[in-house]
């Protein structure tokens, strides 16, 4: 996948959605390229050209004049969402052009959808896409309450849908859901580790068919209680100890003057990706394929780590 372009853009319309999420809409200087529903954009942080970016799924399956975007005003926030909800209508941005991480299998016999929160989003996009080529899918959409819950009044007169409000004692059943899908069938989840995790354990067997698609815009919450491992950057010949409770990349940037670009911090923009010259990486990118990831030729510093005591990069 291509590295982002960087286009300018206005704020052009807010409006808020629910308790903590507002939907922006953005209004590039330039024609935004043509993408499918799944797709995302980068936004940088404070607008600044090089700081950090954070991702956040199109709400369309097209391209229009405006693109839009829905974000939740999150608790533990890097920044980005909190900024994100500070600006007002004439406000500049910068965004990137979109990626495709999370598309719809285009071989699918059908397709169903669990969405925890926020993670709707992508969902909204799809499930228009599919409205409009005249097929349906099935959507299982769980939150915390009604009230911070975004799209649900749209959502919840669809027959296609089920709505499940934890506030009213309501629980999606991962376990049962998934022992229902045929065998033509794909399944796509986006939302909270914990429901991801469960998708993944109750989901095996969808994975190993390759009809189990997931998006994840965080890294695993139990990354920091890994083992540590050592890492060699082969170019420059040094040998740095990656403890565990850090990523290669803070190690590098630790231990070393070598530069390495990075952006999302979070396994999805593909900025620091690096060629992996020996050992096994253990990937919680978002960025690779599954084929890309076994092939263990490459890596992203940010999220990913080892899977053996020690790797060596092209640095």
């Amino acid at each position: 996948m291509p590295a982002p372009e960087w286009l300018h853009a206005t704020l052009g319309e807010t409006r808020p959605l629910a308790d903590g999420i507002c939907q922006l809409s953005l209004l590039p200087d330039t024609p935004y390229p043509a993408y499918a529903s799944g797709s995302h954009l980068l936004v940088r942080v404070g607008g600044q050209t090089d700081s950090p970016a954070n991702a956040y799924s199109l709400l369309d399956y097209r391209a229009h004049d405006s693109v839009r975007i829905a974000v939740r005003h999150a608790e533990a926030s890097r920044g980005g969402s909190h900024w994100l909800h500070t600006l007002r209508p004439g406000d500049r941005l910068c965004i990137s052009t979109p990626a495709n991480l999370f598309p719809l299998a285009p071989d699918a016999g059908g397709h169903v959808f669990i969405a925890g929160g926020i993670g709707i989003t992508p969902f909204i996009a799809h499930l228009a896409a599919l409205d409009a080529a005249g097929q349906r899918a099935r959507l299982h959409y769980a939150y915390r309450s009604i009230s911070k819950a975004a799209f649900v009044a749209g959502l919840s007169g669809r027959a296609d849908t089920q709505c499940y409000d934890a506030s009213c004692g309501q629980r999606m059943d991962i376990r049962a859901l998934l022992q229902g899908i045929d065998a033509h069938t794909h399944v796509y989840a986006c939302g909270p580790q914990r429901l991801l995790d469960d998708v993944e354990l109750h989901g095996a067997a969808l994975r190993a068919t390759g009809r189990l698609h997931i998006e994840q815009f965080s890294p695993p919450a139990h990354q920091a209680i890994d083992e540590g491992f050592t890492v060699q950057l082969a170019r420059s010949g040094q040998r740095l100890a990656v403890a565990a409770s850090e990523t290669i990349l803070d190690a590098i940037r630790r231990q070393s003057t070598v530069k390495v670009e990075s952006l999302c911090l979070e396994g999805y923009c593909g900025t620091c990706e690096t060629r992996l010259l020996s050992g096994q990486a253990a990937h919680r990118d978002q960025y690779l394929s599954e084929q890309e990831k076994q092939a263990q030729d490459r890596i992203m510093l940010c999220v990913s780590r080892a899977a053996c005591p020690h790797l060596v990069l092209d640095l």
